[in-house]
């Protein structure tokens, strides 16, 4: 099977559940194309993971485009194929209703959409499957390509998070309708799409939950050696991490007479705030701001931590990557009870707070801060569920199979106007 993914942006600093996904599936036997709609950045491959080195994903199997040669190329296709220009069209109006990003955001995408669809016919490379990895602007472009170059081959899309679910979701309900799966990363997601998008024609009978992955044997279980007064928080520094909840209930406990050091890893427009924020506390001492560290730096940070905190304020992220890894390492985890995250924690896998609330975060803090036994139990628990749940190997081939069984109707892929060789 050769499958074409529709990606966002890679390489990329933080990429690590995408390069996961992708190695899992290389693993099963799938050949693998990765279309990343922006700019290629040459210094980003410095930071993917060795999962997916040279040796397993060809570095050209990796494809990107200006902007300008996917216009050149794109132009034939437009003149040529009423299919691209209704596609156009109906993208773009679903998108104007998001605001003048989206639009700009879908109109960057649509050019290499049919630049790569007319680079495939050219090339006589035929795809067994095509899946737009993101739902927004990667599905678009996903969606577009499989009109022209693929369009008797399954297509499947699969959604994640704020980024492109909850916020903004442009042309959603028709790609979802279009698409023959609906994957997405955890149960919660699950829930979501199919009340928000309840009007979709068997949307239930397609729609899978494909958790994220770990390599484990990268993932040793630390009980022991940890310190016993540190905070750990991982992300990036945006408000819907909701650090400063963090911060505000570290300087809650420093003033009960808690001796507690906070260490927060990543980089982003708030990271000023939270300075300043721990500052005006008069906690900045207490406060280490590292930036944006690679996996290793993570994993070490995570091996160290007494907790691992993750106070999201609202819905942002599906299920926090971190949160996982936190879970294998033996880190136990006081997160938000929001999204997927008691997916994840719950019976005892970890401790759910109300989101926005300092007084709760800091008193869950402080019980575990005070009761290693407690901390134990959870970190061993939490590893048992992620064995059973997030091995990268395991779901790597669950997610094979679910794209190796779908075949498109032939009623969907027998319609003349979609074929880019017509």
């Amino acid at each position: 099977m050769r499958l074409a993914v529709f990606t966002s942006k890679y390489p990329a600093r933080i990429a690590t559940f995408f390069e996961r996904d992708m190695r899992a599936l290389l693993e099963t036997g799938i050949e693998i194309d990765v279309f990343a709609i922006s700019p290629l950045e040459e210094s980003a491959w410095q930071h993917a993971l060795e999962l997916l080195s040279p040796a397993q994903l060809p570095r050209e199997r990796v494809h990107h485009l200006t902007i300008g040669s996917a216009l050149r190329s794109a132009v034939p296709v437009l003149r040529r194929f009423r299919t691209a220009l209704s596609d156009a069209w109906a993208t773009l109006r679903s998108a104007a209703r998001y605001g003048p990003v989206r639009l700009a955001m879908t109109a960057y995408a649509l050019p290499k959409a049919w630049a790569w669809a007319a680079q495939a016919a050219s090339s006589g490379v035929r795809y067994d499957h095509v899946l737009g990895y993101w739902g927004n602007y990667a599905g678009t472009c996903a969606y577009a390509f499989h009109r022209l170059a693929a369009p008797r081959a399954p297509f499947s899309i699969w959604l994640h998070a704020g980024t492109d679910l909850y916020r903004a979701p442009v042309f959603m309900e028709e790609k979802l309708r279009y698409a023959d799966n609906v994957i997405t990363c955890c149960e919660f997601n699950q829930a979501y799409i199919l009340k928000q998008f309840a009007g979709v024609p068997r949307l239930a009978k397609k729609l899978h939950v494909s958790h994220h992955g770990l390599n484990l044997a990268e993932f040793p279980h630390r009980l022991d050696g940890r310190d016993t007064n540190r905070l750990l928080g991982v992300g990036a520094l945006s408000q819907r991490k909701g650090f400063d909840y963090l911060i505000r209930a570290a300087h809650v406990l420093i003033a009960r007479g808690t001796d507690v050091r906070v260490e927060i890893i990543g980089d982003g427009d708030e990271r000023a705030a939270l300075e300043r924020l721990a500052a005006d506390l008069g906690i900045a001492q207490r406060v280490e701001f590292r930036g944006w560290q690679p996996f290793n730096g993570v994993r070490d940070a995570m091996q160290r931590a007494t907790l691992l905190v993750h106070p999201s304020d609202g819905l942002g992220d599906g299920l926090p990557n971190v949160l996982r890894e936190a879970m294998a390492l033996g880190a136990p985890v006081v997160a938000s009870r929001v999204a997927g995250i008691p997916d994840a924690l719950r019976d005892g896998c970890g401790v759910l707070v109300r989101p926005q609330d300092v007084g709760a975060l800091a008193a869950a803090l402080n019980r575990l801060l005070m009761d290693p036994d407690e901390r134990r139990a959870i970190a061993v628990r939490a590893r048992r569920r992620v064995d059973e749940h997030y091995d990268m190997w395991q779901n790597g081939v669950r997610l094979a199979a679910i794209l190796r069984a779908k075949r498109r109707s032939a009623s969907r892929a027998s319609r003349p106007s979609l074929a880019l060789t017509r």
